[in-house]
């Protein structure tokens, strides 16, 4: 089969995908949020609507979000960087707390039910939406980081859990710090680092030793989609920019918590849908 045969027939899944890579993009630039927390629900409902179990399709979701994660973390972390908004210092103190866990969550994942990752993510997203609009601009509940034990347990928590449900760092470890005292812009870019040091190992543990679900959408390779990779990738990119000028003309505020909504009514449905 050529590539014009392949994309005849399979237009409607790829034009999805492009789709997808444009929403997460301009959601990305436009609140601050993270792409993963909007790739994942929107590829797990996308590949059921073409014939993937639930179950399989959580495990595709996952693995490929992590995937697309790389690219545009390099990209966030050069930005934030020039800006002298990432925490070097503790990200070399987390990063080998941080990898452990995503090992740990990674290979846990090519093990799993796709169930278990939906509940999870499920729970996740609805505390992450209970987070944006009901703790956004309230005080730190903690004077500073804990110890360095407390510390080794919030870096390998957030990469356990983040590689599990396939989403980046900022998700876990800004609303994290931010407990903490830790300044916002301080969490925001190290937690771009933080999203490589997850999606990387990550992504390439679930490629390798991840087994094909029967029923997993073309182009998927042991639990990485690779045509969602390549049609997702560069649109995020390109309409990240978007998003941030549309930022400035409109009230953010008021769109992160119409954005904290829709996530936890995604987080909910996720977990209905389990119980149906």
């Amino acid at each position: 089969m050529d590539i014009i045969e392949f994309m005849s027939g399979h237009l409607m899944t790829i034009l999805a995908l492009v789709v997808t890579g444009v929403f997460a993009g301009i959601l990305a630039g436009l609140l601050g949020v993270g792409g993963g927390i909007v790739i994942v629900p929107v590829l797990y409902f996308l590949f059921q609507g073409f014939g993937v179990s639930a179950d399989s399709a959580m495990l595709v979701a996952t693995a490929t979000s992590l995937a697309t994660i790389i690219p545009t973390s390099i990209s966030s972390i050069r930005s934030h960087h020039r800006l002298g908004n990432v925490d070097l210092d503790l990200f070399k103190r987390w990063s080998l707390f941080i990898l452990t866990g995503v090992l740990a969550g990674s290979w846990l994942v090519t093990r799993a039910d796709g169930d278990w990752l939906t509940l999870l993510f499920g729970i996740i997203a609805t505390l992450a939406a209970l987070n944006m609009l009901f703790r956004a601009g309230k005080p730190a509940l903690f004077p500073g980081l804990p110890s360095s034990g407390g510390q080794a347990v919030m870096g390998s928590s957030i990469g356990f859990f983040s590689a599990m449900v396939g989403i980046g760092g900022g998700t876990l470890s800004v609303p994290l710090l931010t407990l903490f005292n830790y300044p916002a812009h301080k969490a925001v870019g190290t937690a771009a680092a933080i999203g490589l040091i997850i999606a990387l190992p990550g992504a390439l543990v679930m490629l390798l030793l991840g087994t094909t679900p029967e029923d997993a959408p073309v182009g998927t390779f042991g639990l990485v989609n690779l045509i969602g990779f390549i049609c997702i990738v560069p649109l995020t990119v390109l309409f990240a920019p978007v998003g941030a000028r549309l930022a400035s003309s409109l009230d953010a505020g008021l769109l992160k918590k119409i954005f904290a909504i829709v996530l936890l009514f995604t987080g909910l449905r996720m977990l209905v849908q389990l119980s149906l």
